[in-house]
């Protein structure tokens, strides 16, 4: 099985996203064999971008899967590109907004801890889904229906081409995931006190002595921290192509991965023994990854050999929050090859696949003696 998979560049200063385009094929590259896929699309630039790249280096104008991961504007705006310049066979997106009546029923029903706003009804719901909380979604829908584009859902055990869905888990995203939101606390707000503490936008010190041997990035603390629900809804692909596991992750996070090692281990799939690419979650924030879950999906440290797993990084070409350095040292510690977009096109390849002339070899990045600190 012959395979490539490009990270496109997207976004600049603190603002990164993903535009992700790769194709599968057996034996010798044809046109008509390969397969391809495009998750997530950026911003309306990349998406522009990613459909001269499919053209050109793929040699088609024909996508068979585009999957959004979650509906972020910097992952999913950048799609309407794709869908109305490409041929699309299948749309691969969440739509929460047709399930409103069975999201409000669960909301309503008095064994759970939720309240809701009586003024808000069925209908006010669903447009405040469609045109604010996931607009971005509802118009690939609208474009895709509008182009008779198959439209179909990314929930656990779904089969994307050699890709299967392990996260998010349909229950789990429609009646944990939304009605905890902070975009719908107007809507529903639990009793509970427990609140999403995101990745923090100060500057921080970069003071904390590293070396090879201490792990120094911290274990998952729900109550200290975590990625956002919208975050945690994020797709989560696996393929094992010819021994090579590939792990897209989106901007998932403790949570959604943990989940998605349980669903693996329920069928059998033993991710960490052919783990051969994987994609950093959420642009290495230092949220949405633990040592334990690194343990899990990639080995513990110092177990794999060098460079033996290549971990591919969304940033920006300026981004000094993204990706972290506690983050980077992480993988590298567990055999990882750390590569960042940060501006610039990285391709990673396996098996008969043809040369780009212009291409060169992406530079790692390194591991660092001094990283953020917590405080």
């Amino acid at each position: 099985m012959n395979y490539e998979i490009d990270f496109l560049p997207v976004g600049n200063g603190n603002n990164s996203g993903d535009a992700i385009a790769l194709r599968w094929w057996q034996g010798d590259w044809d046109r008509n064999k390969q397969k391809v896929m495009i998750i997530d699309g950026g911003t309306k630039e990349s998406g522009g971008a990613l459909v001269k790249h499919i053209q050109k280096y793929y040699k088609t104008d024909c996508v068979d899967y585009v999957v959004n991961t979650h509906p972020d504007k910097d992952h999913a705006s950048g799609l309407t590109e794709i869908l109305e310049n490409l041929k699309v066979k299948e749309l691969w997106i969440h739509r929460p907004w047709c399930y409103i009546d069975q999201i409000i029923k669960f909301i309503d029903n008095p064994s759970n801890n939720f309240k809701r706003d009586k003024r808000t009804t069925t209908d006010s719901m669903r447009e405040r889904f469609e045109q604010k909380y996931y607009q971005y979604a509802r118009k690939l829908e609208t474009i895709a229906t509008q182009k008779e584009i198959e439209i179909k859902e990314p929930y656990e055990g779904c089969q994307i081409g050699v890709f299967q869905v392990l996260s998010p888990n349909k229950d789990w995203h429609l009646y944990d995931l939304i009605p905890n939101s902070n975009k719908t606390k107007e809507i529903s707000i639990e009793d509970s006190k427990q609140t999403s503490i995101l990745e923090s936008m100060r500057e921080v010190c970069i003071n904390v002595a590293e070396n090879m041997n201490i792990e120094t990035l911290k274990e998952y603390n729900k109550e200290k921290g975590k990625t956002s629900e919208e975050n945690e809804s994020s797709v989560i692909l696996y393929a094992n192509l010819d021994g090579r596991g590939i792990l897209l992750t989106g901007d998932a996070g403790n949570e959604a991965l943990q989940n998605a090692h349980n669903y693996a281990l329920n069928k059998n799939i033993n991710i960490s023994k052919s783990l051969s690419f994987i994609q950093i979650p959420h642009h290495g924030s230092r949220r949405n990854v633990s040592p334990s879950i690194l343990n899990k999906f990639i080995g513990n440290k110092n177990t794999n050999k060098k460079n033996s797993i290549v971990a591919f990084v969304s940033a920006g070409k300026d981004d000094d929050r993204h990706p972290r350095r506690v983050v980077i040292n992480a993988f590298i510690r567990r055999g990882c090859k750390v590569i960042a977009t940060q501006g610039s096109t990285k391709r990673h390849r396996n098996g008969n696949v043809p040369q780009r002339e212009g291409w060169i070899t992406a530079e790692p990045l390194p591991f660092y003696d001094k990283v953020e600190s917590y405080e």
